[in-house]
């Protein structure tokens, strides 16, 4: 017996509906990508880190939320992202990019302290490689996803709001 697929089938063909631009649905585990990706953003933008996390504005978190974002669901800290091709990375080029950060992020987590000040990261003599690391993973995930790369980073209750089923 051959089973096909309906014509009527709600997956063929069609576009899922977005948030904030980026599809839904297109990943099977989109929330977790969209974490990785906050994270990334935010680890990415020095500008932001000068102007949000050390002048201490609050709703974005700090160094140490963005790492556990990055890594908290993923186990990354674990594991390669290769691991989740197809389901929170799109490609092996991506999950490539993803390990080169998370690797460079963690070598300063662990040698400043997860508690440390922000300014403890950011005068780490390997925080800038570590930046463009998550810059070019970054900037490869939104361009996968149809976003601008250079938007400012959303506040942690715009991600909640946007990642709620």
């Amino acid at each position: 017996m051959t089973v096909q697929g309906s014509e009527n089938s709600s997956r063929r063909g069609r576009r899922s509906s977005t948030m904030g631009g980026m599809p839904l649905n297109d990943m099977p585990w989109w929330r977790w990508r969209s974490n990785v990706r906050s994270a990334l953003h935010m680890l990415s933008d020095p500008a932001f880190q000068r102007d949000v996390w050390l002048a201490g504005v609050d709703g974005y978190g700090d160094v140490t939320d963005a790492v556990y974002r990055l890594v908290e669901d993923t186990w990354l800290d674990n594991w390669s992202a290769e691991k989740y091709v197809g389901t929170i990375f799109r490609d092996s080029q991506e999950a490539a990019l993803v390990d080169t950060a998370v690797l460079r992020v963690l070598r300063i987590m662990h040698q400043v302290g997860p508690d440390a000040p922000v300014s403890a990261y950011m005068d780490h003599p390997g925080w800038p490689d570590a930046v463009r690391a998550a810059r070019d993973a970054h900037v490869r995930m939104s361009a996968s996803d149809g976003e601008d790369p250079d938007a400012a980073p959303k506040s942690l209750e715009v991600l909640r709001i946007l990642t709620r089923s």
